[in-house]
């Protein structure tokens, strides 16, 4: 398929602020922003992702995400190395929950493809009447138009520092719905209706504690796509589907899979994305306040942020799905770096054994997305193989004895993390980097 070409005449600034959100869409016909320098900083203030657009029949993808940014200096066949500088959230409060669809209000897709179950609306203008299930109602002719519903539901208030949340009762969720823009601090153009209208209070009294971290962060697909489908196992849903965001699997195969539903992908990690369009496109979205690995009820606590994130041309770097860095504290056991005592105890067996030299290895972590788990651990490993030159056996052995295969997001987001051979991250132009992020010197 053509790949999308956008010339850069611009020269790349320093610092590029974003406050402006896709229609839902994500690919080479969204507006980018920019361009922003190789080296320079993306500052962004998102929006929640999941049940606010879900609720909200005009965003036709399933999210809020940013519109993309230039990066000066990317083509296709390049990677970006994103790191993220900085995450707070903004929100009071938020809602969420595990959920039913409503037949009717869709057409085969109730994340892209919303219809008006009374006047057969398409991706419908919506109003708010009060609050609850029924709070949002079509515009033309006032009938509830949500698609989705809970099954278990709970709205959460945070505290002032945002370390810690406690789910509430009914009369408080009311209240917080009474007010639900300003309690999701929902940033100024943002059109989604928030979630917390819906006052869902399943769970009272359940305290739990903050790491946010974003659920989408990644570079511009080559097809238009919906964006919360930019990812192997959503867009899996898009094959053969009866709506107008349908596409083939060859069309799939241009996404870059920047939907991860990832903890790791939070403030000090970094996530290295593909280049599938000229300048990248980097776009973000979809904050979560906390997760567990998973995502198992579908969706977490969706909020309203600022992010900061340092953006890096890796040229020539031909890949075809993230790579993540994590914090080294969120790598597995196994995966995370030798001290200096076990690496002289290592070295002392390597002696006594016939071995002459440890291998110098190093972690990284590959994303492997797919339509289930098996999947995407097959995807994952896959890709490993492809970044290294090895075989899929020898990818196995590394992840099984130095890492772990982590869940990101049912039904089809994985991590294959392990520690790598250095020789063959420099071959591919990565070593410096993972050494430098994991203060590593050579």
């Amino acid at each position: 398929m053509a790949v999308e070409t956008r010339a850069t005449t611009r020269q790349g600034s320093k610092t590029v602020f974003v406050d402006r959100f896709c229609d839902g869409i994500i690919g080479p016909s969204s507006e980018m922003l920019g361009p922003v320098r190789d080296g320079g900083h993306i500052v962004a203030n998102t929006a929640p992702g999941c049940w606010g657009p879900m609720i909200t029949p005009a965003i036709r993808g399933g999210h809020e995400v940013t519109l993309p940014v230039e990066v000066e200096g990317a083509e296709v066949g390049d990677a970006v190395a994103i790191h993220i500088r900085d995450i707070s959230v903004t929100s009071l409060a938020t809602a969420s929950g595990n959920d039913r669809m409503i037949e009717g209000r869709f057409n085969g897709d109730p994340y892209c493809a919303k219809v008006c179950a009374s006047c057969g609306a398409e991706d419908e203008a919506t109003v708010v009447e009060g609050i609850g299930p029924d709070s949002v109602r079509c515009a033309n002719c006032g009938a509830p138009a949500a698609p989705f519903a809970f099954t278990n539901g709970y709205t959460i208030a945070f505290d002032d520092e945002w370390r810690v949340g406690v789910t509430v009762g009914q009369g408080r969720a009311e209240e917080i719905a009474h007010d639900a823009d300003t309690n999701a601090a929902l940033p100024e153009n943002s059109v989604q209706h928030p979630i917390l209208l819906f006052a869902p209070h399943d769970l009272v009294g359940v305290a739990t504690r903050l790491r946010p971290f974003m659920g989408q962060i990644g570079t511009t697909p080559a097809v238009d796509l919906p964006d919360s489908h930019n990812a192997g196992d959503f867009g899996a849903f898009l094959l053969g589907a009866p709506h107008s965001h349908a596409v083939d699997a060859e069309q799939l195969e241009s996404r870059t899979d920047g939907h991860l539903d990832i903890d790791a992908a939070r403030a000090g990690a970094v996530v290295i994305a593909p280049v599938k369009v000229a300048g990248a496109g980097i776009y973000i979205g979809d904050m979560h306040a906390m997760q567990g690995d998973g995502e198992i009820a579908g969706h977490t606590c969706d909020v309203s942020g600022t992010v900061t994130l340092q953006v890096e041309v890796l040229k020539g770097l031909t890949i075809d799905g993230p790579i993540i860095l994590p914090v080294a504290e969120d790598l597995p056991y196994l995966a995370r770096p030798l001290t200096g005592a076990e690496r002289a105890r290592a070295e002392e067996i390597a002696r006594r054994n016939g071995v002459e030299q440890l291998e110098e290895s190093l972690p990284i972590s590959v994303v492997g997305t797919g339509p289930d788990l098996n999947s995407a651990v097959t995807n994952g490993l896959e890709r490993a193989a492809a970044l290294l030159a090895a075989t899929v056996p020898e990818i196995k052995n590394r992840a099984t004895i130095t890492g772990a295969i982590e869940i990101g997001r049912a039904p089809g987001v994985v991590q294959v993390t392990f520690l790598a051979p250095a020789a063959k991250l420099a071959a591919r132009g990565l070593e410096q980097l993972v050494r430098t992020h994991y203060g590593m010197v050579a």
